[in-house]
Formats: C-alpha cells, sequence, structure tokens
C-alpha cells in the first residue's frame, strides 16, 4: 500500500493523488492548474492507459478538470463521484473542453500568419464525453465495494453541491488501513448546501489547507451588506458587476438577490433586473435545483416547502446567446450583472468589466478567491488599469470585496474538521495550500494533536503499511521561458504506446492462441508504420 502525491502539493491548485493497493492504481482527483500556475506542468508518472479507478471529491476543474486528457491518453477506468458531482461534471468537463478548442483555434489563427506549427488542444469535447461516460453516481454514506480489498464512501463536506470527503478502507495481505481524504472542506452556515460532516477514524488523513493562516470574519447579513451595495450604486447611476464562479457561488449570490428583493432591502429602485450571463452557470442552477432534496439545508429546504424556490425571483434574466450577452450594456437602467469568469480571466465577465470599469458610477464586486496573476486580483490590489482585449481600460469603479463569502473553511474550521477524529491518525499529510501555509500548518496539527504532520513535495511517496517515507519528493522548477517540447499528439502516441505495454503484461497467461494473434495484430500495425 502507498501514497503518492502528484498534484496540490504546496499549491493550492491541481489535486491529484496517487495509491496504489491491492493490485490497483487509484488517483484521488484530477485536477487542472488553474490561474498562472508557479511551478513547469510535469504530466502523470504512469500511463494513463494503466490507472484502474479515480476517486473524485468534487466537480471544481481544479480537481477534476484533467479528467478528459485522462481518457485522451487512454484511461478507460471508472470514476467514483456523488451523483451531484457526476451532474456538475457533465457540463462542467464539456464547458472546458470547449474553452480548450476554443482557446487552440484562436491561437492557431494567430500562429498561422507568424508561420508557425498548428497546436491541437489539451483536449477536446469528445474526449470529455468519454469520460462522462466513465463517471459513476454513488450516494453520500453509502459503503461501496469498488473491488476485492477496497471499499469508499462518500461524506457530505460542505464545500460545493455533491463535495465530498472520501473513505478508503484497504485490506491486503492481511494487513487493512484506512485513509480519509478531506477534499475541499466547506466553510460552515453557507446557504443552500449543508455544513461539512466529519468522519471519526482512520489511520492517515489527506487534507486541504487553502485557508489554514487565515481566520473567516464573523458572517455577516450577505443580503444586508450586499443591498447596500447595490444601494448606493443604483443612486449614482451605476451597475453592479458580480464576477462569480458560475458553479457554487452564481447560486449562493441568486439565494442572496431574493432575499435582498424578498425584503425590499434595496429602497426607490423598485423591480431593478438582475442578469445571470453564463451559460454554465445556467445549467449548473438547473443541477442545484434537481439535486435539492439531497443535497440543500434545512433553511433552504424550509423555502421549498413553503413553495419557495430560494434561487430565482422576479426580474432575474438569463443570458443565453452572445447577442443575449451583449445587449446588457447597451440599457441604462442599473442593473446587477453576475457572469463568469470569477477571477476575470476569460468569458463573459471581461466584456462587462470593459463597459463598466471606467465608470466612476459602477461597482464590482468579488465575492470569491482570486488567484496571484489573475485580472481580478489586480484589480483588488488596487490596480490603475488593466488590459481587456488589447485594450487598456481606466479603473475608475468602485471595488469591493465582499468579505466573509467563502466555500473553504478557515483555520478554525479546518482544526473543527480534524477535531472530529476520535482517535489520532498514524499521520496528516497537508496538501492544497501555498508551500508556507501548508508547511505552517502542518506544524500546527502537530504541536496541537501530537500526529505526526507533514506537507509532501510533489511525487513524495509514503509506505502505508510501515509509515514510512520512501522517496522524497521533488522541488519542481519555477515557471521559465518557454522551451521546444514533444507536440501534444506524439505526446498522446507515447501513452498509447505504454498503454500497450501494460495490456501485453495483463495477458500474460492468456491462451496461447489468442497471444499469438494479438502479436500478429500489433507485428501488422509495427510493419505499417516502421518506416
Amino acid at each position: 500500500m502507498e501514497l503518492s502525491f502528484l498534484g496540490a502539493a504546496r499549491e493550492v491548485t491541481g489535486s491529484c493523488h496517487y495509491l496504489e493497493a491491492c493490485g490497483k492504481k487509484i488517483l484521488i482527483d484530477c485536477g487542472m492548474e488553474q490561474g498562472p500556475d508557479e511551478y513547469e506542468h510535469q504530466d502523470l508518472p504512469m500511463a494513463p492507459g494503466v490507472i484502474d479507478y479515480v476517486f473524485l471529491t468534487h466537480a471544481h476543474i481544479d480537481h477534476s478538470g484533467r479528467l478528459p486528457l485522462l481518457a485522451k491518453l487512454g484511461f478507460r477506468g471508472q470514476v467514483f463521484a456523488t451523483d451531484a458531482t457526476c451532474d456538475l461534471c457533465s457540463i462542467m468537463l464539456r464547458d472546458s473542453a470547449h474553452i480548450q478548442e476554443f482557446e487552440a483555434e484562436w491561437r492557431n489563427r494567430k500562429g498561422k500568419r507568424a508561420g508557425r506549427e498548428e497546436i491541437e488542444p489539451l483536449y477536446t469535447m469528445a474526449d470529455a464525453e468519454q469520460v462522462i461516460e466513465q463517471l459513476v453516481s454513488c450516494r453520500y454514506n453509502e459503503i461501496i465495494e469498488i473491488c476485492e480489498g477496497i471499499r469508499i464512501r462518500f461524506v457530505d463536506v460542505g464545500h460545493l453541491l455533491g463535495s465530498a470527503s472520501i473513505e478508503v478502507w484497504l485490506e491486503e495481505n492481511g494487513t487493512s488501513r484506512k485513509i480519509a481524504f478531506s477534499g475541499d472542506i466547506g466553510n460552515i452556515n453557507q446557504p443552500l448546501i449543508k455544513d461539512p460532516s466529519y468522519i471519526s477514524e482512520a489511520d492517515y488523513v489527506v487534507m486541504e489547507s487553502t485557508y489554514s493562516g487565515r481566520f473567516h470574519q464573523r458572517p455577516p447579513d450577505y443580503s444586508a451588506a450586499l443591498a447596500e451595495i447595490i444601494q448606493r450604486t443604483f443612486d449614482r447611476g451605476g451597475n453592479v458587476v458580480i464576477p462569480s464562479f458560475a458553479v457554487g457561488r452564481t447560486q449562493e449570490m441568486l439565494y442572496f438577490l431574493r432575499e435582498v428583493k424578498a425584503c425590499g432591502l434595496v429602497k426607490g429602485h423598485d423591480h431593478f433586473p438582475v442578469y445571470v450571463d453564463s451559460p454554465l452557470a445556467n445549467e449548473a442552477t438547473t443541477i442545484f435545483n434537481d439535486n435539492r432534496m439531497d443535497c440543500f439545508d434545512e433553511e433552504a429546504m424550509e423555502l421549498v416547502r413553503k413553495g419557495i424556490n430560494p434561487i430565482t425571483f422576479p426580474d432575474l434574466h438569463i443570458s443565453i446567446t452572445s447577442d443575449d450577452s451583449k445587449a446588457i450594456n447597451f440599457t441604462d437602467t442599473p442593473k446587477v450583472i453576475i457572469s463568469a469568469s470569477g477571477m476575470c480571466e476569460a468569458g463573459r465577465i471581461k466584456h462587462h468589466l470593459k463597459h463598466n470599469l471606467w465608470r466612476k458610477e459602477s461597482t464590482v464586486v468579488f465575492v470569491g478567491y482570486q488567484a496571484v496573476g489573475t485580472t481580478g486580483r489586480a484589480l483588488l490590489d488596487g490596480a490603475q488599469t488593466v488590459k481587456l482585449f488589447g485594450e487598456v481600460i481606466d479603473v475608475e469603479a468602485e471595488i469591493v470585496s465582499l468579505q466573509g463569502v467563502s466555500g473553504h473553511a478557515d483555520q478554525d474550521g479546518l482544526l473543527r474538521w480534524l477535531n472530529a477524529f476520535t482517535t489520532k491518525p498514524k499521520r496528516v499529510f497537508v496538501v492544497h495550500g501555498e508551500s508556507t501555509a501548508a508547511d505552517t500548518f502542518a506544524k500546527l496539527v502537530q504541536e496541537t494533536y501530537g500526529i505526526p504532520a507533514v506537507a509532501p513535495d510533489f511525487q513524495e511517496r509514503y509506505d502505508l503499511i510501515s509509515n514510512t517515507l520512501l522517496e522524497k519528493g521533488v522541488q519542481r522548477e519555477l515557471k521559465k521561458a518557454p522551451a521546444a517540447k514533444v507536440s501534444g499528439v506524439f505526446a498522446r502516441l507515447l501513452a498509447a504506446g505504454q498503454r500497450l505495454l501494460n495490456v501485453i503484461e495483463h495477458n500474460q497467461h492468456g491462451a496461447n492462441k489468442d497471444l499469438a494473434r494479438f502479436a500478429d495484430q500489433i507485428n501488422s500495425l509495427c510493419d505499417k508504420w516502421d518506416r
């Protein structure tokens, strides 16, 4: 039984852990690095075709976004996730594939004029469709036997609709171990979804540390705070622009805005329009409604029982087409515009910023984490200008951060989750945090609970039987100027070759007749391509 760390090791995004046990190779999450990643990207140290299963904590792209690439390179195993996570992945992975295809097409148009060779997208819609077919829906709190010696259970962790911690039981050669993967631990008292549930025992714990160095303020009255921003902005004739993550945060904003309208908290602007300008957000809202019975908290369900949809209201407008999106900025009526992406790096939000950042009357409200190097972070840090679509835009609008709206537990929340363990784990692995924060939190865990804790490096590997370090991780290189690299198509061919070797090994004890036919097929293929 071995555990190694292939992503979100001393980083906040790109979660991926690798478990070898009971003769199986398993990934826990397979996320995409987001924002201007600090490190050079490195591929998986094994052929994707040899992986048997993926256990997925939730649908956010930094946990699921490389699944289509995995399928593209030969992975054909099952991906286990909660019902709601499977529903969300069905739209989010398609959306991610669309972005990959669009960006490759855009770069190729520019590259063609410069005489550069065409590039292919990281993955395509067909790759996303392939891995979506491999999703296996699971219910919360049910123990699932994956194969001989491996069982898992998904526990609601309150971060996103369908998000989960995953308990993994392993039994091999008479020895048993249990690992708890926290996933992203949710904040308490969030709208719509339930507070985190807790796990009471495990031999090993792999836990996130995103906000381990922060303490959330006492939860404010979000609706009142939002109403105050809307009031002063509308009174001066401006628009309220909310860059929002399409899945999760947008639905929370709709919950607050319904309350603002229902309680009449904005005066003198009756029936003010609210626009949701994100096709992905609109699809996600439908999925939230479809999963309300399993995932909504008691407060939201009380509204449902009264016949009130907690995330819709009069004067809510859904923008579908690009023409719908463009029309929003050509009316003088003060309005609220919710659009993606949440960090202002792509999508329709950039158009709304272009039309509103230069207006002193308008307000841009940030309601989520802004990674260093993103446009959103630059605005929060006081940038006087930003570049959008090749044009420099002066920042005259009011820039506001709605404090306390966070889907991640702070230090107290993380310790509360860990404190639920009634017996001490053998070791805690701290991941999904910036390097210094992860180290500091590991030290805090060790000092507070007397549990060995470590923030592993990339590819660090541990023996779960003896609780020993097998291989020290590597220090990943900081990004540098792009160098010549193997083309994406050739990398795909190499992965296919590695998968073929794995298939050959799996057929070692097959019938001689079948093995001879297999060998003939391989030789025939080699004759065709051996130039």
